[in-house]
């Protein structure tokens, strides 16, 4: 028996980065139960709150992304890059990770520029058709990329790419086989279609103004609606749940009842989203975010759309066309069924599993 293998693991801002590394971490926990697991953050967001609830410990670096306007943060921006690099190599000194994993999120950048400084392995999940700049900067140096979308070796040495797909709940698989269960969970009434609203791990305020704007004529539709509005804006929202048939929630800890229970949905396009979306087959409208990178949001869900699996509209898009859009998907059952069997096509349900694989891999070698 050799030593207990070492990994860290680091992708935080959004739920988009920490659940596919929290899944990663679970993998390599399930392969290697005596091995010791730390992840690394930024030190003023959610996966200093996500991780330690999934039982990890997480060490936080003094690190932001570059804002798109001329702020107090920017100018701080190279303190804080020499200070999280610092950090980092003292971390990997001090850990001595056997490899290290990156899912996103510019914690990640320090911490893997620093591994791979070291001569440790490291492996970048891409979540995104269209990568960030972090893993654009850390990709001639690492050893694996593990990709969810199709012609990424536009930004990535093609000898290191891997086609894995994104890390996702392993309980999303079979949802149809828990309807029933979710139907009662929710108290939703069988003879209506149900609405499934996300916008996210953080919310979406734009989302939220749609819905708001249009929940009168969905009822009106015989739809009932599930709406995750986020919890920066469910004091905001609440009191709609007041209304027959609308049930608004700050956050969803059963997200494979509430897929089970869902006709549609209407949903950001944020890689974890798409991933998740992919394994449970709904049809689905995506409304992305204009306000990220390289507006990747929209080119994950244009790669859904060409292959005849989702809707898509933009935000400018909605004054006009939301309604006659969403109901011609309303009304037209078949649409429903072809947009749920494609979308399905596109899962890759062992995606963690093939990731872990990728490490398993360097650790032989």
């Amino acid at each position: 028996m050799g030593q207990p293998k070492k990994f860290i693991l680091s992708g935080g801002g959004t739920g988009g980065h920490i659940y596919p590394a929290i899944a990663i971490a679970n993998e390599l926990k399930e392969r290697f139960p005596d091995s010791e697991i730390l992840f690394v953050g930024a030190s003023n967001k959610m996966e200093m709150q996500k991780v330690p609830q999934a039982g990890y410990k997480i060490i936080g670096l003094w690190i932001a992304g570059i804002q798109r306007r001329l702020t107090v943060d920017n100018a701080m921006f190279p303190f804080k890059l020499i200070s999280s690099l610092v950090k980092s190599r003292k971390i990997i000194k001090e850990f001595k990770p056997d490899v290290v994993i990156g899912t996103g999120g510019f914690a990640s950048g320090p911490l893997l520029r620093a591994a791979s400084g070291k001569g440790v392995p490291t492996v970048i999940q891409e979540q995104n058709s269209f990568p960030g700049i972090t893993n654009k900067w850390l990709a001639k140096r690492a050893s694996k990329i593990c990709v969810a979308y199709d012609n990424l070796e536009r930004f990535f040495p093609v000898s290191k790419i891997v086609f894995t797909g994104n890390p996702v709940r392993q309980d999303l698989i079979g949802t149809e086989d828990k309807r029933e269960e979710a139907m009662q969970r929710f108290k939703l009434d069988p003879n209506k279609q149900t609405l499934l609203v996300l916008g996210g791990s953080l919310g979406s305020r734009r989302i939220n103004q749609l819905i708001a704007k249009e929940l009168a004529w969905l009822q009106a539709q015989n739809v009932q609606v599930i709406w995750q509005c986020g919890k920066f804006y469910f004091e905001e929202y609440q009191h709609y749940g007041d209304k027959d048939g609308v049930q608004v929630l700050s956050f969803i800890d059963r997200m494979d009842l509430v897929y089970a229970a869902a006709d549609v949905v209407i949903s950001r396009s944020g890689a974890s989203s798409v991933s998740e979306l992919c394994i449970v087959g709904k049809p689905v409208l995506f409304i992305p975010s204009p306000n990220v990178a390289e507006d990747h949001q929209t080119k994950n869900a244009q790669a859904i759309v060409e292959k005849v699996g989702a809707i898509l509209l933009k935000e400018t898009q909605l004054d006009t066309q939301f309604q006659p859009v969403f109901a011609d998907l309303l009304s037209n059952k078949e649409k429903q069924r072809t947009l749920g069997e494609n979308i399905k096509k596109l899962a890759k349900v062992n995606a963690t599993k093939d990731i872990v694989e990728e490490i398993v891999r360097l650790l032989k070698t």
